[in-house]
């Protein structure tokens, strides 16, 4: 198709509103235009065509011979158009919310809020991608990404969605009756640290700790090191807000406290957000806040 050759879209649209209508006054009540508008866009479409499409006749108008053969075909290519973009906005409508985070903040954060938001968005699904790896943002793909960085790299421009104290736990099984006022006494313990992180030893290193030998670190998804932790199997680093039940009731221990160390925020793609995704945008602020001492 050579669009070049076509006339300016507001003028076809100004007059497939006058033809349907039979009227520049309830034409341009439809296209929330003035009907000087209206009236400019017929006048500006029969110049590109050089041909007269409405005649006035009395106090109506008329559409000429010419006229009513366009105002045809338009009737047909805006309704198809109409449908295109019908059709369109049901398939975003339907196509799920993904969202991707830590496995930790899924199982402890995000998934005891799920039926809050089911009750309040029934028509939208979502589709929860839980994993350790930084998960690109595609057209079609991922939508909403909840991101963690800690108060070392501030950006002032991150709206958060959970702030929390950062703690090193343990159970109260595994830390017995041991010293461990001293980060360096921590060296001796088992560790448990999510898959591609660098946790321990990045802890330690912020207390000025430096192993003399080597730690003994075992690697897990963040949502097996949750329950792992709760049996004993060793101490981790995590955010205050995973562990809120279970310091309460003494389930486990807090042995060292950052004050609101770890941010996580979200990320989405630039540009328009479908409204299945803006609505989700919104219900994950209003759970937004800030968990310290």
């Amino acid at each position: 198709m050579d669009w070049l050759k076509l006339p300016p879209l507001n003028s076809l649209r100004a007059f497939s509103a006058v033809a349907e209508t039979g009227n520049y006054t309830l034409a341009a009540r439809q296209l929330s235009v003035t009907h000087a508008a209206v009236s400019q866009q017929v006048k500006i479409l029969e110049a590109h065509l050089q041909v007269s499409l409405v005649v006035r006749s009395g106090r109506s108008i008329q559409l000429t011979d010419e006229g009513a053969s366009l105002a045809g075909d338009l009737e047909i290519g805006f309704a198809a158009l109409g449908r295109g973009v019908e059709r369109l906005n049901q398939l975003q409508a339907e196509r799920p919310v993904q969202i991707t985070m830590s496995p930790a903040f899924a199982a402890e954060w995000l998934m005891p809020k799920v039926k809050d938001f089911q009750q309040k968005h029934p028509g939208i699904t979502l589709m929860l991608s839980p994993t350790a790896d930084v998960v690109e943002l595609k057209q079609g793909g991922v939508d909403i990404a909840v991101r963690y960085r800690d108060k070392r790299r501030p950006d002032s421009s991150i709206k958060p969605l959970l702030v929390s104290d950062m703690i090193v736990i343990g159970h109260p099984s595994l830390i017995g009756d041991q010293d461990l006022s001293n980060p360096a006494a921590l060296v001796d313990l088992p560790w448990l640290q999510e898959l591609g992180t660098n946790e321990a030893a990045e802890w330690l290193t912020l207390h000025g700790v430096v192993p003399d030998r080597p730690l003994k670190v075992h690697q897990m998804p963040g949502n097996l090191i949750m329950d792992a932790v709760r049996r004993g199997d060793g101490i981790t680093f995590t955010a205050r807000a995973f562990f809120r039940n279970d310091l309460k009731s003494g389930r486990v221990i807090e042995l060292f406290s950052e004050q609101e160390f770890g941010l996580y925020y979200i990320e989405t793609l630039s540009g328009p957000l479908r409204p299945a995704v803006r609505s989700c945008l919104h219900w994950l602020y209003s759970n937004a806040e800030r968990v310290s001492i």
